[in-house]
């Protein structure tokens, strides 16, 4: 056995489900889809029951207690009667459970132990004729079941914990990472983990896997893969460059030195205030904080909330940099609060700058300059420079905290953390007064003080 089997059958004994678990859940589940199926003849409505996801293909990794039950009905029902016959069942089978939405409303609950997402969806004839996205994803379990068996189903299994272990799973878009069904698809495309890691460790993005070769679109993203079911979606589009750097990162470092630790994260300790403020110390560099505490953010989901915060992380970088601040890096942060975080070489500035005119020979154009500006008693100059007039004025600002603070309004914004700022509800911090985050992103700052791939 090679260093890397046994690396392998270690991992396994950890993420198979035991024979009790794979019974349990068998059980658990086939009383659910009675349930949903007793509810719907109860309310004498045509539709049916199935199972999808992970548990339903013989894919989930021990310890995952998620079932998705998926109730269908034909296409030609309104989607207000859809949405209404969907919860009624979903609430009738889970009646402890609650109300979420995604492209439209489902039901949320616990079921003898087990999280259970019921979602109503059209029964349509193939997946080119969805009108909800989730009307896609019995056509995925069907495709997978067809075609994964014992040996590839482990292999994805391994997949999922290798990423969720390098911090590369979840197709969520704080997470930006690979999805249960992508792993599924990649694992059968080169037929199986080791092949996948070796294929990964070669990649050079953007990549495009066409499994059925009838793609039918373009897409610009760094790793495609064209669903199966599908020919115009593309099942990676979620996945961040970073994340595939960092999955081609670890199937090198694993192919190299196959370790166990690769498939398992250990929590980073957080930091507390003393060591935030240590840690810029050494660094020698700024910091600043734009926090926000309103609801109105922090009640978003992370699938609306890290778009906008990251457009508005963007945002905030890019106005500082045209002012002349260096930020040396940037990140987000949400949980009771939302936080933006810039790091800056130069967080201050002299009192002038230095803003260039025309050249000389443009005529019109330059003495219209050198005029707005010869009899200004608040710059130096005009004077020329090289072929050009030029003046030294005073700054709007000459801090990174007060340009935050007065002109934040001036840079793009995500539209929920743009009216936050219009409306004034947000607080500044710099420098050692950042430290006070910790309390609330000790981890977070943990894992930007020490990054890793």
């Amino acid at each position: 056995m090679t260093e890397t089997d046994a690396v392998l059958r270690a991992v396994r004994e950890r993420v198979d489900p035991t024979a009790t678990e794979r019974e349990r859940l068998r059980t658990v589940a086939d009383r659910l889809v009675e349930r949903a199926e007793a509810a719907i003849d109860e309310r004498d409505l045509d539709a049916d029951v199935v199972r999808v996801g992970s548990t339903a293909r013989g894919t989930w990794v021990r310890g995952d207690r998620d079932i998705d039950v998926f109730v269908r009905f034909p296409p030609s029902l309104e989607r207000d009667e859809l949405e209404e016959h969907g919860l009624a069942v979903g609430n009738a089978v889970l009646p402890n459970g609650h109300e979420e939405y995604a492209e439209h409303p489902y039901v949320k609950g616990e079921f003898e132990g087990y999280d259970v997402d019921l979602v109503p969806c059209y029964a349509v004839e193939s997946a080119r004729e969805i009108r909800s996205a989730v009307d896609r994803t019995p056509f995925h379990t069907d495709y997978l079941a067809a075609r994964l068996d014992d040996d590839l189903a482990a292999d994805v299994r391994l997949c999922k914990q290798f990423l969720k272990g390098i911090g590369a799973y979840g197709s969520d878009l704080k997470t930006e990472g690979f999805s249960g069904y992508l792993t599924e698809l990649l694992v059968l495309e080169y037929g199986g983990f080791r092949a996948l890691l070796e294929a990964a460790a070669e990649w050079h993005p953007p990549v495009e896997l066409d499994p059925e070769s009838h793609g039918e679109a373009s897409f610009d993203d760094p790793l495609v893969v064209v669903d199966p079911t599908d020919p115009e979606r593309n099942v990676a589009a979620v996945v961040s460059a970073a994340n595939v750097a960092r999955l081609q990162h670890y199937a090198r470092r694993f192919r190299d030195d196959p370790r166990e630790s690769y498939f398992f994260t250990s929590a980073r300790d957080p930091m507390d205030a003393a060591a935030v403020r240590a840690a810029l110390a050494d660094r020698g560099t700024r910091a600043l904080a734009v926090r926000f505490d309103d609801e109105r953010l922090a009640g978003l989901v992370e699938d609306q909330r890290y778009p906008q915060l990251r457009r508005s992380l963007d945002g905030l970088v890019r106005g500082l940099e045209e002012r002349g601040f260096e930020v040396v890096r940037a990140a987000t942060w949400a949980d009771e609060t939302a936080v933006l975080f810039c790091e800056l070489a130069v967080a201050e500035l002299p009192a002038i700058e230095r803003h260039r005119g025309p050249p000389v020979h443009v005529g019109e154009h330059a003495a219209g300059f050198y005029e707005k500006y010869a009899d200004d008693d608040a710059v130096y100059g005009p004077y020329i420079d090289g072929d050009r007039y030029v003046v030294e004025r005073e700054r709007s600002v000459r801090s990174a905290a007060a340009f935050a603070e007065s002109e934040l309004e001036s840079v793009a914004l995500g539209h929920a953390v743009e009216r936050l700022v219009a409306a004034g509800d947000y607080v500044v911090l710099a420098d050692a007064d950042v430290a006070v985050l910790a309390e609330e992103f000790g981890t977070e700052l943990a894992a930007y003080f020490d990054p890793r791939p």
